[in-house]
């Protein structure tokens, strides 16, 4: 088990564990993954992710044609968000020729280094009633949280990056939402690489083992499909500025609720789900919807 690498020199790149005295939370993953897959030069977390979704090619035969899909889609739909860090469309052929970092995940398919502040506004139901706030409030009608157990490490590159984590707590919310990802109409979820979105869309339930390439392949992930998912740009295109992430897909949940994504709006959503992760471990799954009054 090694403790966690210490902030560069020059003090540049993305927040890491600067401290010398204890295990990082993530070394037991990295161990399990340099045993399964042994380690590179490529950082750690484009490794964990990577492997991921190349377990999933190996067992299911999808293309890494199909998983840059995956980031030629959320490039494009970062065109149309004011917020986002990057907001150019590629193709796929672009895509797939920029520098690998560890296959099957080229450069466009990883979310940027990135810096930024969140904030939500949390309010009772008097508060709404008696503000006369109705109109621009939106329900949490379903919230989990999960942390790794012994099923991250059952020997599978998945479970590593999360997928039971993100697997128990979407069925937990769909438990108490009463309803399942059919009740949805956009989604905001973690897609730190394009092969977790792959992955995700699995574990939470938007298709059957298997299943994700086909989504992609159908376009059912994107607009006049089942689901918009990542209008915003994801964070591939939108940034991952770790602990602001997740309240900025809060944001754009919200904006879609309302209607007030202009050009990225989905049409006739009403409710929306949510999908946020950190390795080592925790995942949130939260489920939204305009309140039916």
């Amino acid at each position: 088990m090694r403790a966690g690498p210490r902030l560069r020199e020059d003090g540049t790149g993305s927040l890491r564990e600067h401290w010398s005295d204890r295990v990082a939370p993530t070394g037991r993953h990295t161990d399990a993954m340099a045993a399964r897959r042994g380690l590179t030069q490529a950082p750690l977390a484009a490794q964990l992710f990577g492997n991921a979704g190349r377990e999933y090619m190996e067992r299911y035969g999808v293309s890494r044609e199909t998983i840059a899909k995956i980031a030629e889609k959320n490039h494009r739909h970062s065109v149309h968000n004011p917020y986002a860090q990057f907001r150019k469309e590629y193709s796929l052929a672009e895509i797939l020729a920029s520098p690998t970092v560890h296959d099957p995940l080229t450069k466009l398919q990883c979310c940027p280094t990135s810096d930024g502040g969140a904030a939500a506004v949390v309010a009772s139901e008097s508060f709404v009633e008696s503000h006369g706030l109705w109109g621009r409030a939106v329900e949490i009608v379903g919230q989990a949280l999960t942390t790794d157990t012994g099923s991250t490490f059952d020997g599978s590159d998945a479970g590593l990056v999360g997928y039971h984590m993100t697997r128990s707590a979407a069925q937990a919310v769909y438990e108490q939402a009463g309803v399942g990802p059919e009740g949805v109409q956009v989604i905001e979820l973690h897609d730190c690489f394009s092969t977790n979105e792959l992955i995700t869309y699995e574990a939470l339930g938007l298709c059957p083992a298997g299943g994700a390439g086909d989504l992609i392949a159908e376009g059912a992930v994107d607009y006049g499909g089942t689901w918009v998912v990542n209008p915003s740009g994801g964070l591939i295109s939108k940034g991952h500025p770790l602990g602001a992430t997740g309240l900025a897909q809060c944001a754009e949940l919200c904006w879609q609720l309302r209607g007030e994504a202009e050009a990225r709006q989905v049409a006739g959503a009403t409710a929306a789900l949510q999908h946020n992760l950190g390795i080592g471990g925790a995942a949130v799954v939260t489920m939204y919807r305009t309140p039916a009054r």
